[in-house]
C-alpha cells in the first residue's frame, strides 16, 4: 500500500464531497454546560455546513450570556418550551448533551418535531431506554447519530485504513485505555457522572466507551464475549460500581481486546492494534485537547506521524451536517450506540458475578 500518501495527508476528509452550502444545518443545543459552551458551540461557529440558532436550557438567563458573540444564535428556550415545540421552525437538528438518563425524552420530542438528532455518547443510561430510542427513531424515520468523535478523528481514520489494507497483517490484539482524575477536573461529589440513576455507570460509561467503540470501529467487528473487573474504593464513587474498570473482549473475528478506564488516575489515553506483521497506535488518542500522534510499527521500522491537529468537535458536526445535506446515513446510528450500552452493561454483570458473559444482541 502507499504508506506515504496516508502519512503525508493525514487530515483529509475522505467522507466529504460537499464543502460549502447556502443552507447550513441549523442546530438547537440541548443543555448548555461547559462542554456545549467550550467545545460544541465554538466548533459549529467554525463549521462551513452548520450553525447554532437555538439554545435549550433550564436557565434562559444563562443562555443569554452564552449567546453573546455568536451572531447565529437567535433564540433561547426552556426544556419545557422545547417539548411544547417552541421555536421549532428555527432549527433543523438537535445536539443533546444532558445527563445520560435524560437523553430519551429529548429524542422523543425531536422525533415528533421531525428533527434530526445528534446525541452524546453514551446514548442512554440503560439498555431498555437505549432500545426505546432506537425504536422511536426507526418508527418516525428520524436520523439519529451517536456522537463518537473518534470516527472523524484523522489519526483514527488513517489507522483504520492501514488495518483494512493489511499493513499490519491479521489483527490479533487491541488495547485501549482512558483515565482521568474526575474529582480534580470537576470537584463536585454530587455531579451526575457519579450518580447511578443519571449516568448508568461511571468509568466505563463516561470514558471506557472510547476504547470499546474505537476498537469496534478499527476492527470492523463487534465483541461476542465480555469479562470485566471493577472497583469503587473512594467515597465519591459509592453510588457507582466503577471508579476503575478493566474488561476483556472477544471479537467475532477472533481478535482479543483489553480495555481499561479510571475516573481516579493520571490523565492518559491510547488505542493500539497489534497484528501478525505490525502494529498501529494512536497516543494520545481520546482527549480533544491533546495533540494526537499516529505510531506505526512494521518490519521496515517505526514511524511516528505528526500532523496538523484538527478540532474533533468541528469534524463531528461537519460530518453529521454533511450526512443530512447529502441524504447519507451516519455510520454511528442508534443500533451502533446500543451495542456499546450492551457491552458495558455486560461488563458490569461479569464484574459482579466474576464470570465471562456472552454478549446478548
Amino acid at each position: 500500500m502507499d504508506l506515504e500518501s496516508i502519512t503525508t495527508d493525514v487530515t483529509h476528509r475522505d467522507w466529504q464531497h460537499v464543502e460549502e452550502t447556502d443552507d447550513p444545518v441549523r442546530f438547537a443545543m440541548i443543555g448548555i454546560g461547559w462542554w456545549t459552551r467550550e467545545q460544541a458551540i465554538p466548533a459549529v461557529q467554525s463549521s462551513s455546513l452548520a450553525e447554532t440558532t437555538t439554545l435549550v436550557t433550564s436557565d434562559t438567563t444563562k443562555a443569554d450570556s452564552v449567546a453573546q458573540g455568536v451572531d447565529s444564535i437567535k433564540h433561547a428556550i426552556t426544556y419545557e418550551e422545547f417539548h411544547r415545540g417552541a421555536r421549532s421552525d428555527a432549527y433543523d437538528a438537535v445536539y443533546i448533551v444532558t445527563p445520560n438518563a435524560k437523553h430519551l425524552p429529548f429524542v422523543e420530542t425531536a422525533a415528533e418535531l421531525n428533527k434530526a438528532v445528534l446525541c452524546e455518547k453514551p446514548m442512554e443510561a440503560t439498555i431498555e431506554r437505549a432500545e426505546e430510542m432506537v425504536s422511536v427513531c426507526e418508527q418516525s424515520q428520524t436520523t439519529l447519530m451517536i456522537a463518537y468523535r473518534m470516527h472523524t478523528e484523522p489519526a483514527i481514520r488513517r489507522a483504520k485504513e492501514l488495518i483494512d489494507a493489511g499493513y499490519i497483517g491479521e489483527p490479533v490484539f487491541v488495547h485501549g485505555n482512558m483515565t482521568q482524575p474526575i474529582m480534580e477536573l470537576i470537584p463536585d461529589p454530587d455531579q451526575w457522572r457519579l450518580d447511578w440513576e443519571l449516568s448508568g455507570g461511571s468509568a466505563a460509561m463516561d470514558i471506557g466507551i472510547y476504547s470499546i467503540n474505537t476498537a469496534r470501529y478499527l476492527l470492523g467487528s463487534d465483541p461476542v464475549r465480555v469479562s470485566g473487573m471493577a472497583a469503587a474504593e473512594s467515597q465519591p464513587f459509592d453510588d457507582v460500581p466503577d471508579e476503575h474498570i478493566s474488561f476483556q473482549l472477544e471479537f467475532e473475528n477472533g481478535v482479543f481486546g483489553l480495555c481499561s478506564a479510571s475516573q481516579n488516575a493520571h490523565v492518559a489515553s491510547h488505542i493500539r492494534v497489534t497484528g501478525t506483521d505490525g502494529q498501529v497506535r494512536v497516543e494520545p488518542a481520546f482527549f480533544p485537547w491533546d495533540d494526537r500522534r499516529l505510531h506505526i510499527d512494521h518490519g521496515e521500522g517505526t514511524i511516528e506521524v505528526e500532523f496538523e491537529q484538527i478540532d474533533q468537535m468541528e469534524e463531528e458536526f461537519e460530518y453529521f451536517a454533511h450526512c443530512l445535506l447529502t441524504g447519507t446515513e451516519p455510520y454511528a446510528d442508534g443500533k451502533h450506540g446500543l451495542t456499546d450500552i450492551r457491552i458495558i452493561k455486560t461488563a458490569y454483570e461479569s464484574a459482579d458475578i466474576g464470570e465471562q458473559q456472552k454478549l446478548e444482541t
